[in-house]
């Protein structure tokens, strides 16, 4: 159901705010009145989602600088401004400044809801607007690179820093750490982004697929090559190339792929066209390829060519404060998927969450995620060994991030309702965001849909 479009009056003639009140309210609108523009303002928010009425000739605050105020706080705001006096140059200089409308006193009821009619759309389309936009920021923002340690902090800036630079880059990490998802949001948040992201991982085809599956071929390029096939990295063109495990590509491939990155144009099997492309180029690799020891017959000479800008994806292990954020994200969209309540986290879950290596990183922990949102991960068994073993930390040390677990699972148990988590936690207010502050969590990133907001 539709909420009664929404209007702040304003006026300190008390009579005239009634019957503009009374004139508002048959039309259909919900009127807050105000005697004043001070009074007004104390109420007004950005997110307000009506249309502010206002009479010019105030004491105090008249109703051009009521405006002025306006715009500093929202200029998509629509403000109606009033007047008995019949000041045209007023009259024009306000429009000219941005006032919605202008309405000289006397004038019939109609006149004044037909203009708060209009306002009041074109403030509902602003509003519809902004929250498309931040749904697609929200979706872009949703894939699982989540983490409020410092290191993945530098991550996300870095991507938005070189997203829209066009350079090709070389992502490292180890397995499951979340390579794609870094090529994916270099891709979301360029330029390139209504262009085709093309993934294509070389070490899960065969060295006699992998050629025409980058290059593509023409019809009786080879035995079974019945029709022409548009490769990989044409598909890709006015977009991103995502080449995952590039260090499992073989050499002769390797050879060609050099040709694409230096001149940015392919031969097709089976054809001497040349045809240009205009491709962005990701490569992943999960062994470090600087290192000649490892390269092994990884050309050198490609690997410095991809090596224009390199990305390191750190392991969970090297930043395990945000494992209880990223657990919690990965149950919730299992349990959405599911169609199951979210569960409380047991002691022997949070106990695995913080000790277990996670070799296989953030896929490893998604997939265990699952396993508790269907319920069968009661018992986690006995922690594996980590490398950062409580152990080797002092008494306070352990204190102090033992504190922070239990904050981090009491707002991710009650979806950052502070109200809840106080209650469920026996603090003072006070002391809550002191310690929030101290460990350096935010709230924001616990509060789930649904979740009741501090007022």
């Amino acid at each position: 159901m539709n909420r009664a479009p929404s209007v702040f009056l304003v006026d300190d003639d008390r009579d005239l705010r009634k019957a503009m009140q009374q004139t508002l309210e048959l039309a259909g609108f919900t009127v807050s009145p105000f005697a004043s523009a001070a009074e007004a303002l104390a109420k007004l928010d950005p997110g307000f989602e009506g249309v502010v009425i206002s009479d010019i000739r105030m004491p105090g605050m008249d109703g051009l600088a009521f405006f002025r105020r306006i715009a500093a706080l929202d200029a998509d705001l629509p403000v109606i401004l009033v007047t008995g006096h019949g000041d045209i140059p007023m009259a024009v200089q306000a429009i000219q400044d941005g006032v919605y409308d202008f309405i000289a006193k006397p004038f019939a009821a109609d006149r004044l809801v037909q203009s708060a009619r209009r306002a009041e759309e074109k403030r509902r389309l602003v509003t519809e607007n902004r929250a498309l936009r931040q749904a697609a920021e929200a979706a872009s923002e949703s894939l699982p690179l989540i983490g409020q340690t410092q290191v993945m902090e530098r991550l996300r800036q870095t991507l938005r820093h070189i997203a829209d630079t066009d350079v090709d880059v070389l992502v490292a990490g180890e397995t499951g750490s979340g390579k794609e998802v870094v090529a994916t949001l270099l891709h979301q948040w360029s330029r390139r982004r209504s262009g085709n992201f093309v993934a294509l991982n070389c070490g899960a085809l065969p060295e006699t697929v992998i050629e025409s599956e980058l290059f593509g071929h023409e019809p009786g390029a080879f035995t079974g090559a019945v029709k022409k096939r548009i490769g990989r990295i044409e598909h890709a063109s006015g977009g991103t190339l995502f080449l995952d495990e590039i260090e499992a590509m073989p050499p002769a491939t390797q050879v060609k792929m050099l040709r694409v990155l230096e001149a940015r144009e392919i031969t097709p099997l089976g054809t001497n066209i040349v045809r240009p492309v205009d491709i962005r180029v990701v490569a992943a690799a999960k062994i470090d390829l600087g290192d000649p020891a490892e390269r092994g017959d990884f050309r050198e000479d490609l690997y410095y060519r991809l090596n224009v800008v390199t990305l390191s994806i750190p392991p969970l292990r090297e930043r395990r404060d945000d494992i209880p954020l990223l657990f919690s994200h990965f149950l919730k969209r299992a349990s959405e998927r599911f169609g199951r309540d979210v569960p409380e986290i047991s002691a022997s879950t949070r106990d695995h969450l913080m000790s277990h290596a996670w070799p296989g990183n953030v896929r490893e922990l998604s997939h265990f995620a699952e396993r508790v949102a269907l319920g069968v991960e009661a018992n986690p068994g006995k922690p594996a060994a980590s490398p950062a073993a409580p152990s080797r930390c002092t008494l306070p040390e352990r204190l102090e991030r033992y504190e922070a677990d239990i904050l981090k699972e009491a707002l991710t148990a009650h979806r950052g309702d502070v109200r809840e988590t106080l209650l469920a936690l026996g603090i003072p207010r006070k002391t809550f965001y002191d310690k929030l502050q101290r460990h350096g969590i935010n709230r924001a990133d616990y509060v789930g849909r649904g979740a009741a907001e501090e007022s």
